[in-house]
């Protein structure tokens, strides 16, 4: 049997949840989906989060949010899902890619302050994996500026900077629920801010700009007597209560979940050392939940799509590293620099096993293979 690569946390109290929004007759964004805000800012320490269908839509937000819009430059590393990149071109914005530091496969102020010019608005940094990055040290440059820094978190729930959960420093941020990040709702994301009118606003946008959402209606005399304006435009991006309703089961099992994976993590890395791979490992200013397990094979190492394969005819399910959204087509020719570490990272990184329910068994097998590969 394969071991696959990632499994989410799910079971009977998910499924509940779920079937007790559905037995409810309310479905759609409604009384879970504000139950779930609420338990997610009150996790993460921020005043407003406002629930929406993905990460990607709660990036376009949070740039919206930031005044990006068209013709504006907006800094992104190209070592992130090309998500990262689209929201800032679904804004008719510029993304400008700019090179990660190789150690967390982020963002630095080097790597950054160079690619500023006078059309720069914001900078997209990103939690790479679950690495949290150096929020403090990219504002530190940023906001000198008046660039706004937005915190693409998608990986980051459950990772720590500086006593301080991921993301929770940030003016803006943005967090996934896909089923490979820890916490899931199947499809679903967060937008975070400390501002209380944008949240307002971001709460408008993400319901066709609706000026009273659906659910304020119906509480309101059943809906008879309010009448909704739309101010601007927006958009279709709300969240279902069958999501949130699973999603406060999986906030509940955060902690645990990375507690685990940190383990798992910590195991790979006493017994793959020897062999000379460099696995991702915390940053100095924090701790990471591991939501992706890479590690950067040896100089004399196979070829990665070997070294893929030959995991595969082994029972093993490992995937290619982190993507470098400016070797794809719709950005290619588009890097305005070198990005040597981004290129290196994508091409000679791959991510391991990692899930709360891996057996040391399983992880056993996944060294052993990896091991007889590499060794």
């Amino acid at each position: 049997m394969t071991i696959p690569v990632m499994i989410p946390w799910l079971g009977e109290e998910e499924a509940l949840a779920a079937a007790e929004a559905v037995r409810s007759g309310w479905v759609a964004q409604g009384p879970r989906v504000a139950e779930f805000e609420k338990a997610f800012a009150e996790y993460l320490g921020v005043p407003h989060a406002v629930a929406v269908s993905s990460c990607t839509t709660a990036l376009q937000l949070a740039l919206i949010g930031a005044g990006v819009g068209p013709g504006d430059e907006v800094v992104v590393p190209s070592f992130s899902f090309i998500a990262t990149a689209n929201a800032v071109t679904y804004l008719g914005a510029v993304p400008v890619f700019a090179d990660v530091e190789l150690a967390s496969g982020n963002l630095t102020p080097e790597t950054v302050t160079p690619l500023f010019t006078d059309r720069t608005k914001a900078v997209i940094v990103v939690d790479q994996g679950g690495v949290p990055v150096d929020l403090t040290a990219i504002e530190a440059v940023a906001a000198p500026r008046g660039i706004t820094v937005v915190e693409d978190a998608a990986c980051g729930a459950g990772s720590v900077l500086r006593d301080r959960p991921a993301g929770s420093g940030a003016a803006i941020a943005a967090y996934s629920f896909h089923p490979r990040k820890l916490l899931t709702t199947g499809e679903g994301g967060m937008v975070t801010c400390q501002d209380g009118e944008l949240a307002s606003r971001l709460r408008r946008l993400r319901e066709h700009g609706m000026s009273v959402s659906a659910a304020d209606r119906h509480a309101a005399s059943g809906g008879a007597s309010v009448v909704e304006t739309y101010d601007e435009v927006g958009y279709n991006f709300r969240m279902t209560d069958i999501q949130a309703a699973i999603g406060l089961v999986q906030l509940g099992k955060l902690p645990a979940m990375v507690a685990r994976r940190r383990e798992l993590a910590a195991r790979y890395r006493e017994l793959l050392g020897p062999l000379g791979e460099r696995l991702v490992a915390d940053p100095p200013h924090g701790s990471s939940n591991f939501q992706a397990c890479w590690l950067l094979l040896p100089e004399g190492a196979p070829d990665r799509t070997e070294v893929l394969a030959r995991l595969a005819e082994k029972g093993v399910s490992a995937r290619r590293g982190i993507m470098a959204a400016h070797l794809e087509a719709p950005y290619k020719g588009a890097a305005r620099v070198e990005l040597p570490n981004t290129e290196l990272l994508t091409t000679r990184s791959l991510i391991l096993p990692l899930y709360h329910s891996l057996t040391e068994e399983q992880q056993d097998t996944v060294i052993a293979a990896l091991r007889e590969i590499v060794g």
